[in-house]
């Protein structure tokens, strides 16, 4: 059988572990969303006082619609804040606007994690619309079982491998800008040593995301390794 129990019990966890890790976010942002720094700034006004600082003035910062939406753009080299970051005064809209901003910071400076990630983006899409189709048609064809079902598994495998390489290198990347963010801050003189806890919270509550993101692409690897007879003598039978 393809699709084994043990199938939809690694789909059934990632999909609770994705739900935790959103609820966790949404739960935190909302709760320091609350409490109003004593700066009197907004997101995008620290975003841009920070940027000033680090010497980088050919970023824009500009709202964008939507809820925990913010990102930067590294293309066209503008960071964008949802709505409640842009005009917010909280912990949590200091805490998100910074983590940005350390974004900017490292490709300004040529982090080499973010540009690995940048440049693996189109690997890790190839693979992830590949990996399932050649690994259902591995166990179609036998899996390790057979010559050519191993063969598939092997290359499926190596597909479905390129998006957990996207999703582990995801992590440094996105500690290392919550560091440089809650360091801007504080040495900036942004926030209070309580405020700052309060952005801690909400950047330890976002990078969960990032976490339980490479956890399940790990157990869906495993899974099918298993699967196709390739690790532990699974089978797809």
């Amino acid at each position: 059988m393809i699709f084994h129990p043990l199938y939809w019990l690694v789909i059934g966890v990632s999909i609770a572990l994705s739900a935790w890790a959103a609820f966790k976010v949404k739960g935190t942002f909302a709760r320091f969303s609350r409490f109003t720094t004593r700066s009197g700034l907004s997101g995008a006004e620290v975003a841009r006082r920070i940027l000033s600082q680090n010497g980088i003035q050919d970023v824009r910062v500009e709202p964008v619609a939507g809820k925990l939406s913010d990102h930067y753009d590294p293309t066209s080299k503008t960071l964008r804040l949802s709505e409640p970051v842009y005009a917010g005064r909280s912990m949590a809209a200091f805490g998100v606007a910074a983590h940005e901003v350390g974004h900017a910071i490292q490709h300004t400076h040529g982090y080499a994690p973010l540009r690995f990630r940048s440049s693996w983006v189109p690997v890790a899409n190839l693979g992830g619309g590949l990996s399932m189709i050649v690994v259902i048609l591995a166990a179609v064809l036998g899996g390790a079982a057979t010559v050519l079902g191993g063969t598939m598994a092997l290359i499926g495998i190596g597909l479905m491998a390129t998006t957990m390489v996207f999703t582990l290198v995801t992590l440094p990347v996105e500690y290392d800008a919550s560091r440089r963010a809650l360091l801007a801050l504080e040495h900036g003189g942004y926030m209070t040593s309580e405020e700052l806890d309060g952005a801690r919270k909400v950047l330890n509550a976002a990078a969960l995301t990032y976490v339980m993101a490479f956890v399940s692409s790990l157990l869906l690897l495993l899974y099918w390794a298993y699967a196709l007879g390739l690790l532990g003598g699974g089978s797809s039978d």
